[in-house]
């Protein structure tokens, strides 16, 4: 028998994801983004649970080949363009956009002669600062990618830094997109500006100004950028985590647990070992208290979690035994929730999810 720890990946929850999107963005199109191996949860799966997205957007130009292979035959879109002048002849070969974020890549394709034209997303920095040109510069590059032969529709685009927060102290989305407006102007093309962020937190940003593609990630997963609970959005989760009870041992006050003795019993008490660890994607950071459902029953991890292992307290369990079911996020248990009190996000925790932890598919509600 295989070890008993695997995740469920739901499509129907991505399905109705990308519908909620919809209802948030409805004048715009949509690339659902799948990068990451479709944030921890297949790239082949994403594909299939974003059927009915307007294109699909990774920044992996092997993923990209990779979905044509698997037969998508709409818009792809590479978040961070191209990284070699020899990919540029793929991107025409098999119909693929790409973001133009460097004068290095305008150079590429200034020199690289193409059967067909591509399409490509020219990135402003908007004070993220990670890819971009600066809105004084933008309007020069633009102006030197339309006159490549090789380049066709020319979408302009940025990314928000706090997209979740209407009023940051240090650079808020009005700001953003006041540099946005003055740096792409009047300039002819369509405009890609709304991450999940901007998407839940900003539904009224397409009143203010075109924006014609939106560019949903951790939304379409079942997670939030930040703020409310997903489920507060009409969000559902998309991956479920499971294991199993393997063991158990009683303890006395004094009696310590696992790795570095950190958590200490006050009296009696009953834990309960499952079969997930740090290996499996698990944070090994998380901290005594981390919510786990045991048999239905929401209790808590104790003791640092170990390569393979975790232990967590049985007491409010009723009669706890070995093949006791473990939910460790996802349906019934945000993942979210788990994230939050790791300390880190929910995208880690997805994107961590191990190639040795089995992977099937099942409806959300469902027991996977």
């Amino acid at each position: 028998m295989p070890r008993p720890i695997f995740a469920t990946i739901h499509l129907d929850s991505m399905q109705h994801n990308l519908a909620q999107a919809r209802t948030y963005a409805p004048m715009s199109k949509v690339w659902a983004v799948v990068k990451a191996n479709g944030y921890g949860h297949g790239l082949e799966r994403a594909m299939r649970g974003f059927a009915l997205a307007d294109g699909l957007a990774l920044v992996e130009t092997e993923g990209a080949l990779q979905l044509r292979q698997a037969g998508w035959i709409k818009p792809i879109l590479l978040l961070e363009g191209f990284f070699d002048a020899a990919d540029v002849p793929l991107l025409a070969e098999h119909n693929i956009n790409s973001a133009v974020h460097n004068i290095e890549q305008v150079k590429m394709l200034e020199y690289t002669q193409l059967y067909r034209p591509i399409d490509v997303h020219l990135k402003m920095n908007t004070g993220m600062n990670r890819l971009g040109f600066r809105p004084d510069d933008y309007a020069a590059a633009y102006k030197r990618l339309r006159a490549i032969p090789g380049v066709r529709n020319i979408t302009h685009m940025t990314h928000f830094a706090n997209a979740d927060e209407l009023e940051h102290p240090r650079l808020t989305i009005a700001e953003q997109v006041r540099r946005f407006q003055y740096g792409a102007g009047e300039l002819a093309g369509e405009r890609s500006l709304s991450n999940s962020g901007g998407v839940l937190h900003q539904p009224d940003l397409g009143d203010k100004l075109s924006n014609d593609w939106v560019r949903p990630g951790i939304m379409l997963y079942g997670g939030t950028p930040g703020g409310r609970a997903a489920s507060d959005y009409g969000l559902r989760p998309t991956m479920t985590l499971r294991s199993e009870i393997i063991g158990i041992q009683e303890l006395q006050a004094g009696d310590t647990v696992g790795y570095g003795s950190r958590f200490v019993a006050d009296g009696p008490m009953t834990v309960g070992v499952v079969a997930c660890g740090y290996a499996d994607g698990y944070p090994r950071h998380a901290p005594h208290g981390t919510p786990v459902i045991v048999d239905g029953v929401r209790t808590t991890l104790v003791g640092r979690v170990s390569m393979d292992m975790m232990t967590v307290d049985l007491r409010p369990i009723r009669n706890p035994r070995i093949g006791s079911k473990v939910l460790l996020w996802g349906d019934g248990l945000p993942i979210d929730e788990v994230a939050s009190s790791a300390g880190t996000i929910g995208y880690e925790l997805m994107c961590a999810l191990a190639g040795r932890v089995r992977v099937t598919e099942g409806r959300l509600g469902s027991d996977g």
